[in-house]
């Protein structure tokens, strides 16, 4: 419950709600409704509550629509119906961010998440729990390896079939799922099958999904340094090793900010938002058709939320939410730096790669006026030579990493 203001209790209780309705309700949140001169949920919500004395009020679609509506309500004793635990995946947190401290409190039922590990027999916290009611099933992909275990909010039934589609497309067409229609109520119904022959269905909303993954589709690593073939490219990009030292040298924590200036394919950016869920990262790329590539790249890995700003930096930089870490993979010029150098937040962290004379002597000036690291990389591969092999060397490349 929220801070209530001095002699002020909250006009507001958000109530969970589960599919057997009023009669599933604990007795604080049947004495909220029975206390309530008007509640305000889903017409799904309403439905499921039966008669009430209160005034009833529909929320409307989209959701954000509501919220002026609830806000109305100040002042009157007022009851908001949510699925489940309202808390996860769920309305209360858009609810409480619109409200101030202490005009709120919360009761919560069951969430679904909660209701599929009980009927599963699953230990919930070793289980992966996703809301996908509006977002692309690729959000899944980070999570693909055999034998792990989600289970995901989906937003209708038909989303089960594309569910699957996309599994065996990824090539984990051999995952067991679980379709668990209308969970702690009447109509509950758990259906299993594969994933590459899924059950016709059709599947009552409201539903969510549970598997089991197993197939033999590329499972993405844990390390930084993907291999490159994880991203289409035109040949713009940060190769495997570097980019390992790359990313170690950035540094990426929990809800941290990259800048990833001179995108290329994205590589580095996209794997700043795999190393956590709260990362965030933004992506400056000149060249529309690299550009497309950096979204199309991050949305099949699963993080489309890498914002892909078009144009050249540093003028494409200005309005940008001041980044943790800043990284310049290739055309940092001297305009650059400086603006970089002028613009950035004290402890911001800085990488620039360079593999030209001319960014090398920047970089040296850099370094002798901010201090901080520089690293020499040169790498060799073994490749064909005559009959047997020999070492192909890589355009060698000086790194500078500092704290601003």
């Amino acid at each position: 419950m929220a801070d209530a203001p001095v002699g002020q209790g909250p006009w507001l209780t958000i109530v969970g709600l589960g599919e057997h309705g009023a009669e599933g309700l604990c007795p604080a949140s049947r004495a909220a409704l029975a206390a309530a001169e008007v509640v305000i949920g889903p017409p799904r919500h309403l439905a499921l509550i039966g008669p009430l004395a209160a005034e009833t009020v529909a929320w409307p679609a989209p959701f954000a629509d509501g919220l002026p509506l609830l806000q109305g309500l100040r002042g009157r004793r007022a009851v908001a119906l949510a699925s489940g635990d309202p808390f996860w995946f769920g309305a209360g947190g858009a609810i409480a961010r619109a409200l101030a401290p202490g005009e709120w409190t919360a009761l919560p039922y069951p969430s679904t998440f909660s209701l599929a590990a009980a009927r599963l027999g699953w230990p919930l916290e070793r289980i992966v729990c996703l809301g996908l009611h509006a977002a692309p099933l690729a959000r899944l992909r980070p999570y693909l390896a055999p034998g792990a275990r989600v289970l995901i909010l989906l937003r209708d039934g038909a989303a089960m079939a594309a569910l699957a589609d996309w599994l065996t497309g990824e090539g984990f067409g051999a995952t067991r799922l679980h379709a668990l229609e209308a969970l702690g109520g009447p109509r509950e119904r758990v259906t299993t099958m594969r994933a590459d022959a899924p059950a016709p269905g059709p599947f009552a909303h409201p539903v969510a999904a549970a598997l089991e993954a197993a197939g033999d589709g590329l499972v993405l690593p844990c390390a930084s340094g993907l291999a490159d073939s994880w991203f289409d490219s035109d040949g713009q990009i940060t190769k495997r090793p570097v980019r390992a030292l790359t990313l170690s040298a950035l540094a990426p924590r929990p809800g941290e900010r990259l800048w990833d200036i001179g995108g290329g394919s994205g590589s580095v950016a996209i794997e700043w938002l795999l190393s956590h869920p709260a990362a965030e990262a933004v992506s400056v790329e000149r060249r529309p058709d690299r550009a497309a590539r950096i979204r199309a790249n991050a949305a099949r890995l699963g993080v489309d939320r890498l914002e892909v700003v078009e144009g050249a930096a540093p003028e494409a930089l200005d309005g940008l939410p001041r980044p943790d870490a800043v990284f310049v993979g290739g055309g940092l010029s001297a305009a650059l730096l400086a603006a970089l150098e002028a613009r950035l937040a004290p402890r911001t962290r800085l990488v620039v790669n360079a593999v030209t004379l001319e960014t090398e002597a920047l970089l040296l000036a850099a370094h002798a006026r901010r201090g901080g690291a520089l690293l020499r990389v040169a790498l060799a591969e073994a490749a064909p030579l005559g009959c047997g092999l020999g070492w192909t060397s890589a355009r060698p490349l000086t790194q500078w990493s500092a704290t601003l």
